[in-house]
């Protein structure tokens, strides 16, 4: 096992779930969309702001077993969303584009070794065109994006806001409705992620999967509540001579919680609040995160 200086390295690298044994995750953070996370909007501009806050004490090895680590992580993250919803259909689907800029604040403390650090910055833009289908009772959506290494990247700085690697998604789901009134919805959503060789560091990350999803109830037509989860997995080893780690080791992590969306009509505002406690980790940190999201259409 590495030196817990490492160990806690690539948890600030992955900014809310990293490897244990120091591997690099990938840039998408499980839970991030919430309870209806396989349908896109319709035609429109949208801005979205999503604030996270994520919380860790523990990191968890090859084996799922709490390490003796005095970790004490705290990330809060602030990711600022533009969609466009064009009236253009590709395919028979409407075709959109976005954009996310992320910024990332990171407070890490090591007890019994005197490490603490903090930092605050621009961490990775994300681009993605997409394309929504939408029938009386199913929506499907699909879009390909890429995560821009934007944010700075430092190896001996423990809360780099950036991951120093550039990343493709390939994101595709769905939403179906149970009955007519669409009152009960639900949905999920997948994500493949490929990654470059962070030079730094001289490692090519392993291919990522993440697996979201949520079922809902909607009330008064302005109030979703809902139960929300999401599933991630490396599926290939690391590369590189910078590996010097336990390459065959794949992370893993699973999460699930509540959360309430409430529809502002005069506004047109969506407000959504939802809590996800992680469980079963494997060569990752392991903890908890709150996520408000406001969004408004233009």
């Amino acid at each position: 096992m590495k030196w817990p200086l490492r160990l806690v390295q690539a948890v600030l690298l992955a900014a809310a779930g990293a490897s244990a044994c120091g591997q690099q995750t990938g840039h998408y953070v499980g839970g991030a969309t919430g309870i209806k996370t396989g349908s896109l909007p319709p035609p429109g501009f949208y801005f979205r702001s999503e604030n996270l806050l994520y919380h860790a004490n523990e990191l968890r090895d090859r084996n799922g077993q709490k390490l003796g680590v005095d970790l004490d992580l705290t990330v809060f993250a602030s990711a600022e969303r533009f969609i466009w919803m064009t009236p253009k259909e590709i395919l028979g689907a409407q075709f959109g584009v976005q954009s996310i800029i992320p910024f990332v604040y990171s407070d890490i403390e090591l007890g019994g070794l005197g490490v603490q650090e903090s930092r605050f910055g621009l961490s990775d833009v994300f681009f993605e065109a997409l394309l929504s289908w939408r029938w009386s009772q199913l929506d499907l959506g699909v879009g390909y994006g890429f995560f821009a290494p934007t944010g700075e990247f430092d190896r001996s700085r423990l809360a780099s806001p950036g991951k120093g690697f550039w990343t493709g998604m390939l994101s595709f789901g769905g939403t179906y409705y149970f009955d007519a009134g669409k009152t009960w919805a639900f949905s999920i959503l997948n994500r493949f992620e490929t990654h470059s060789r962070n030079d730094e560091i001289a490692i090519t990350p392993g291919l990522n999967f993440s697996f979201e999803w949520g079922l809902s109830k909607n009330v008064r037509k302005i109030v979703d509540l809902g139960v929300v989860g999401y599933s991630q997995w490396q599926l290939t080893d690391d590369s590189g001579v910078g590996v010097t780690y336990d390459r065959t080791v794949h992370d893993r992590v699973f999460g699930i919680g509540p959360e309430i969306s409430v529809f502002i009509p005069r506004a047109t505002l969506i407000v959504s609040l939802r809590h996800l406690r992680e469980f079963e980790a494997i060569d990752r940190a392991q903890g908890h995160m709150t996520t408000l999201s406001i969004s408004k259409r233009f």
